[in-house]
């Protein structure tokens, strides 16, 4: 019983008479879950702030894309738990996430937020290595004789 009542304050915890909203987003190997709530514009990655967590600023540029395209940039306080992958995949899981969520909070957003591309979930992955080769689509150098 205790634990049932502990999830439902982890997923239906209220803040401002908005609900915490749950996305998730993926790149490679990197999968990020964002949580979105009613605040004042921080965003926090792995209890982090985005400027250490992403010490690029394209990085942290590509992260707040969805929310300076629907300027609520200083609405929502997003927390991210990111797993796997590099930056560059993380920072573009965690844009899916986002914009995902702001699709959740109101879904006449989705146009606005499909045409800049961040609804499409990148379907490329790392090739397999193939027997009998160095790597996935590289061959050892021929030889003649």
């Amino acid at each position: 019983m205790q634990r049932n009542n502990l999830n439902q304050s982890i997923f239906i915890h209220l803040n401002n008479n908005m609900e915490v909203v749950n996305a998730l987003g993926r790149r490679k190997a990197a999968i990020a879950r964002v949580y979105v709530k009613e605040g004042s514009g921080k965003i926090m990655i792995n209890k982090r702030e985005v400027e250490t967590y992403f010490p690029s600023s394209i990085l942290q540029y590509v992260v707040k894309q969805p929310l300076n395209k629907l300027g609520v940039a200083d609405q929502y306080d997003v927390t991210i738990t990111l797993q796997g992958g590099g930056y560059k995949g993380q920072s573009e899981a965690a844009r899916l996430g986002i914009a995902r969520a702001l699709v959740k909070i109101n879904p006449e957003n989705k146009p606005a937020l499909r045409s800049e591309g961040f609804m499409t979930r990148d379907p490329r992955e790392v090739e397999r290595k193939k027997p009998g080769r160095p790597k996935a689509r590289k061959r050892f150098q021929f030889s003649k004789r």
